[in-house]
């Protein structure tokens, strides 16, 4: 049976039982067409079978060097090609790094991911970044780095500096990918992932929705990451922060249900993957991000700030949980091992 065949049975296996199976984009637009309830039913049956569905982590996310990039990403306040307002920085000393990493973990984070606004980094700039991960690695943390396009030694010296995971979104689906970026192309960035996984360093690599796009492309987007193999570890789905400025200000919302059907289809197609609920919660109600959580999103960017964005305030984040029900991942769970499992 075929995923768009059992789409139209409720009650059908949510995940397939072919590992080999590719997940076709007219597979996916039937899982977006399901009823709201039965799509959010077939992700919280997934969902439970790899997770605790009443658990989520909490990440913090720094910005260590920021504005100033190369690229012309549509969306980001930090392109040297837009206007923003915002002031090009330099690197981060490791000192006070490590203390934004103390400060995240005494507010309960299990994971700390630091970002570089870089087309990509320069092999002196590793030095420093090497001295980060050690750092927080030795406080217990998970570690995840995001610094643009990487050479193999490149990828090969954060793995031998500790580093758990390397974010590096493909943002959306190739056929709208031109529309939002013209200086890196698509495969610059499957290139780079797959450097990053021959390093064996677990991959963190998502996307954004309501940059636009058709369903038929956000479809495309998922089935890209579903299709990798093996698929990401971590799947961060952004919804659009939009920054005045840039091209994409005035954009269109997305629909916040259709926002809610892309976390339960990353779910659904990438049943241990953590699904993170990243940029743009500072827009949803309290309500939204409880379905998102239903739909299977298990980690969430946590503090006041998301690199560039206003991100929900740490204190509105734990009283959410608390009237969910909901804990944070303890440390000892937080680990993911450096193996696909699914």
């Amino acid at each position: 049976m075929t995923q768009a065949q059992s789409a139209a049975t409720p009650i059908a296996t949510a995940a397939r039982s072919d590992a080999a199976a590719r997940w076709r984009v007219a597979d996916i637009v039937a899982l977006y067409e399901l009823p709201f309830n039965d799509l959010l039913f077939r992700a919280q049956q997934v969902h439970r079978e790899h997770f605790d569905a009443n658990t989520v982590q909490l990440s913090t996310l720094l910005s260590i060097k920021t504005g100033g990039c190369e690229e012309d990403c549509k969306y980001c306040s930090q392109s040297a090609h837009y206007d923003t307002g915002l002031k090009a920085e330099k690197l981060m000393d490791v000192d006070n790094v490590l203390a934004a990493a103390r400060v995240a973990k005494d507010n309960g984070a299990t994971r700390f991911c630091m970002g570089a606004a870089w087309r990509s980094p320069k092999d002196r700039h590793l030095e420093p970044i090497k001295d980060m991960i050690r750092g927080v690695k030795a406080m217990g943390l998970e570690t995840c780095v995001t610094l643009g396009m990487l050479e193999n030694h490149q990828a090969q010296a954060l793995r031998d500096a500790g580093l758990d995971y390397y974010n590096h979104n493909l943002d959306t689906s190739p056929e709208f990918y031109g529309q939002i970026i013209s200086t890196r192309t698509y495969q610059d960035r499957l290139d780079t992932l797959e450097r990053v996984r021959h390093a064996g360093i677990n991959v963190c690599c998502g996307g954004i929705v309501g940059m636009g796009e058709s369903r038929r492309e956000r479809a495309g987007l998922i089935a890209q990451l579903a299709n990798m193999e093996p698929y990401p570890e971590s799947v961060p789905i952004n919804n659009l922060a939009q920054v005045e400025g840039t091209p994409l200000a005035g954009t269109e919302p997305i629909d916040p249900f259709e926002f809610v059907r892309t976390i339960a289809i990353a779910r659904i197609t990438m049943p241990r993957a953590m699904v993170r609920l990243s940029a743009g919660r500072q827009q949803m109600n309290e309500a939204l991000q409880a379905l998102c959580f239903v739909a299977g999103a298990n980690s969430i960017f946590y503090g006041d700030v998301l690199l560039t964005t206003g991100n929900p305030q740490a204190d509105a984040d734990r009283a959410l949980l608390a009237r969910l029900g909901m804990r944070a991942q303890g440390a000892a769970q937080a680990s993911a091992p450096n193996t696909q499992l699914d």
